[in-house]
């Protein structure tokens, strides 16, 4: 064992249970069960985090009865059917000495509408915002069958081997959290009101499954330390919740924080600060003896380590990092930090979830950390371009067994990666580029090499070939007639240098994000702050993206002054002067000194026959889609 991260590998208890380290892996959905049912697929999934070092997982949402569903491919656990599935998934995971809890959820106003459903249950009629209908208040009746039910999940899983449960009480999720956050109960009866009003459902739902289970189950509450949001939970409310907990005989705390209403405050934006809740699971560890988890965004061993070494929480809850890494631990514990595949914490492993696929990763195209099939015919592999989708294509080609020669026509691998990774809240993009130079040891890799038709007749022509030569950002010719016009990428790359009053065309990620990168950092009307104008035609920014970074982004602009125009449309342009047309009036701008185009890629035609090809040059796509590519299409060379 390496000593590097001394506190993260050292053991810890649980109740009456030792974890071998402080790795724990909080719930991710997946989509990867069949009716509620494990399947092979969940099975390997658990088991690859188990087999990669983790000392706990908690599973994803885990419903405990049949009417109402979290997500069409979640976990459930409401009748004894679902029991040798779930025993077959315990004894995967136990295998390696990783411990497993099941997450027992009840999704009440936040059920995916399936049709047939009946009307949603909530605390009080009151529903989250993206709702459709009010739900109904639920009766103290049904509650004492809920929780009923919650124990009664809570034994089937103890029935299959498992080693405990967590209670998700967190972020105004779901039943037990709709119950303790003001802002979704408004009852007046012994389960609303004050703070010990709301609650009493999860003591309810604790007691219950302490009776059913027994003492050396473990019971672990997920809950917000801080809801960040005006008439929410406070930190102070949690730090007396905590210790009502730990009077219940609940385990350990699991801090998170935020709530679904407030965007980005339970699921933060990709580069925002790391453990944005370590505040409060510092303040409750000092008022609890029971140790206290934190979690999000720990992508990186060593703040793990010193989160922990600094008396901010006792166990780090390693969620994502671990998805795109099954090895994340092993390789901790090790010390081979640079060969950990790096999170970037953008958040697309969840983007498809609600619309029914499986869960994914942008850095990692196999999540299952699928072994690379050694090739029954060694070739020689020729890969053309060193951006994302070169870089897979020639690692995978290399771990098959081929001769792989990788021709990059610039003195630097990255690609478009080098441009992306420029804008504010983007530097982690940079650890994927180091991570991805780090794998391909063995592979002969040419700088300042442009592939020539020549070349592939002569030196490569017994070769395999991988094209993967990118795309060139679009711009508007009749626009260039302006006295100074750029592309984003220009600007990023530090290619040119606009002026003080910018106009930027196109609202998409990469206008939104030059803008930001462009505009003062603080809108104080300083005299030498830039002017910056987005022009989009559509309704909206960033069609197609969703989330945190979206919404972190969009505020962003807005508070340092960026002019936003939507549904704006630029009819006329010459050398001094720029027009748009705005819900039928026109605007003129005749002092701008720079015109910025953020209006797409085209890809860059191969003149090479016969080949592969992958990423921009084959569709113009995203960082995900470009290595996913490489990785399906070079694993089958």
């Amino acid at each position: 064992m390496n000593n590097q991260y001394q506190h993260l590998f050292t053991p810890i208890q649980i109740g009456n249970t030792t974890i071998k380290n402080r790795i724990f892996m909080p719930p991710l959905s997946t989509n990867l069960a069949d009716k509620g049912y494990v399947t092979d697929a969940l099975v390997k999934h658990y088991e690859a985090r188990a087999k990669g070092g983790v000392g706990l997982i908690v599973t994803e949402v885990t419903t405990v009865e049949p009417t109402y569903t979290y997500l069409p491919g979640d976990m459930s656990i409401y009748d004894d059917s679902y029991i040798p599935g779930w025993k077959k998934l315990v004894d995967a995971v136990h295998r390696y000495d990783t411990k497993i809890l099941s997450q027992l959820f009840h999704p009440a106003y936040m059920a995916f509408p399936i049709p047939g459903t009946p009307q949603l249950i909530a605390p009080s009629n009151v529903g989250p915002y993206y709702a459709k209908s009010a739900p109904r208040e639920v009766t103290k009746e049904e509650l004492k069958v809920l929780v009923k039910q919650f124990g009664e999940a809570a034994l089937r899983f103890k029935k299959a081997g498992g080693d405990g449960v967590e209670i998700q009480a967190a972020h105004a999720h779901g039943l037990l959290g709709g119950f303790l956050t003001p802002l979704y109960n408004k009852r007046t009866d012994e389960y609303g009101g004050d703070i010990h009003g709301r609650l009493r459902l999860t003591l309810e739902v604790i007691e219950e499954v302490r009776k059913q289970c027994g003492r050396d189950f473990i019971i672990d509450v997920r809950i917000s330390g801080d809801e960040y949001s005006d008439g929410g939970l406070t930190l102070n409310d949690m730090i007396y919740v905590s210790k009502q907990l730990e009077k219940a005989t609940v385990d350990f705390i699991h801090v998170s924080g935020g709530n679904t209403i407030k965007r980005g405050s339970s699921m933060p934006a990709s580069g925002t600060a790391p453990a944005p809740h370590m505040h409060a699971s510092e303040e409750i560890k000092k008022h609890v003896s029971i140790p206290v988890a934190t979690v999000s965004r720990i992508n990186e061993p060593w703040v793990a380590d010193e989160l922990i070494a600094n008396g901010k929480t006792d166990i780090c809850m390693i969620g994502r990092p671990n998805l795109c890494d099954s090895e994340f631990a092993n390789k901790a514990k090790e010390g081979r930090i640079d060969d950990i595949r790096p999170c970037i914490g953008c958040g697309r492993c969840l983007t498809g979830i609600m619309f029914g696929k499986p869960i994914s990763c942008t850095v990692n195209p196999a999540v299952e950390k699928e072994e690379i099939e050694e090739a029954s015919v060694k070739k020689k592999v020729l890969v053309i371009g060193g951006g994302p989708a070169g870089m897979e294509a020639a690692y995978v080609a290399k771990k098959r067994g081929h001769d792989v020669v990788l021709c990059e026509k610039t003195d630097r691998l990255g690609g478009q990666l080098l441009i992306a990774c420029v804008p504010i809240g983007k530097q982690e993009i940079t650890k994927v580029v180091k991570y991805m130079k780090n794998q391909l040891e063995g592979v002969d890799i040419r700088y300042n090499t442009t592939v020539t038709k020549e070349m592939i007749e002569t030196e490569f022509k017994d070769y395999e070939i991988i094209t993967t030569v990118g795309a060139t950002p679009k711009e508007i010719e009749a626009y260039k007639v302006f006295k100074q016009t750029m592309t984003a990428d220009d600007i990023l790359s530090g290619k040119k240098f606009p002026g003080r009053k910018i106009v930027i065309i196109g609202g998409g990620s990469v206008g939104c994000e030059t803008a930001d990168y462009l505009a003062p950092l603080i809108n104080d009307l300083f005299s030498t702050n830039r002017d910056i104008t987005l022009i989009e035609m559509t309704n909206g920014l960033m069609t197609g993206e969703s989330g945190a970074t979206k919404s972190l982004l969009t505020r962003r602009m807005m508070e340092k002054g960026v002019k936003i125009e939507l549904n704006s449309k630029i009819t006329y342009v010459d050398e001094t002067t720029i027009k748009y047309e705005k819900n039928n009036q026109e605007y003129v701008l005749n002092d701008v000194d720079t015109l910025v185009f953020a209006v797409g890629y085209q890809p860059i035609s191969s003149p090479i026959e016969n080949a592969h090809l992958i990423g921009d040059c084959q569709k113009v796509g995203t960082l995900k889609d470009a290595i996913s590519q490489a990785y399906q299409i070079t694993r089958e060379i």
